[in-house]
């Protein structure tokens, strides 16, 4: 809030200023190149045990993050991880990776970029670029809130209030987005605004309003009790249905009219 957000206008900005923040990173000696398999890192972090290129040398980690970015290397050779912690308690800070390569043309950068940054490198980089204020995640992130934060700190940038609440389950219904990706990609249904998809536009196609959708939202309010609570799906066609009660017109009809003769009355 009165924080001035920078300005940026195209993707690639974006990509430059992440890129950069990991430049930078390296030289202040907190990254570092790492040429563990996946399978190797991934034992190493459960283990807790360092990666033994983590004390790889600052000049030698910016040349190889360099060739990362020209396409020197296969995919899955090599990548840049943080030098946090690697027993730290909070498995997340054990030397994550913050860039991989990916041969892989983006959708507004074109191939201009071979590497990618990892979404929990890029979420704290970009919600501090766009000036967020708060930043709303569900529980399961709660415990990448320290390496959200750390990030922020070692780079002197702003920091968002971050909050963590329970995620909205509705009975009978689907709102994972990568599942409603998979039907909607493998065609299962009739894109985004399927009326049987709870999207906004697929709500909107099955009558809901704004205002109903709104006070159902109110009705419930967040909690923090858990992903694993469900609303029953009555709870919000009741919102719905109040709502239209309130506003839908009514009309009055005789579809089957029965002609009447009036014989005890005057002309």
């Amino acid at each position: 809030m009165g924080h001035e957000p920078w300005k940026v206008t195209f993707a690639s900005d974006n990509f430059q200023f992440i890129y950069d923040c990991a430049i930078k990173l390296i030289k202040d000696g907190k990254a570092y190149v790492c040429e563990q398999s996946a399978d190797q890192m991934h034992k190493s972090r459960e283990n807790g045990d360092p990666s033994p290129f983590r004390t790889r040398p600052v000049e030698e980690s910016l040349r190889m993050f360099e060739n990362m970015r020209r396409g020197f290397y296969e995919e899955g050779k090599v990548c840049l991880r943080a030098k946090i912690n690697p027993s730290h308690p909070n498995t997340t800070l054990r030397d994550p990776v913050m860039y991989r390569i990916k041969y892989t043309p983006h959708p507004h950068a074109g191939d201009k970029w071979c590497i990618y940054p990892l979404y929990d490198f890029t979420h704290p980089l970009c919600d501090s670029l766009e000036g967020i204020t708060h930043s709303l995640c569900t529980l399961e992130f709660e415990i990448r809130r320290e390496l959200y934060y750390w990030y922020l700190e070692n780079l002197d940038l702003y920091k968002p209030t971050v909050w963590e609440y329970s995620r909205l389950n509705i009975t009978h219904t689907m709102l994972s987005k990568r599942k409603l990706q998979k039907l909607v990609f493998e065609h299962h249904v009739n894109g985004w605004d399927d009326p049987r998809l709870l999207t906004l536009n697929g709500m909107r196609r099955r009558g809901y309003t704004a205002k109903g959708i709104n006070d159902f939202c109110s009705a419930i309010s967040v909690t923090r009790r858990g992903n694993e609570n469900f609303i029953d799906f009555n709870v919000l066609e009741h919102w719905i249905r109040e709502d239209l009660d309130r506003i839908a017109p009514r009309t009055l009809a005789v579809v089957d009219p029965v002609p009447l003769v009036l014989e005890n009355v005057d002309e």
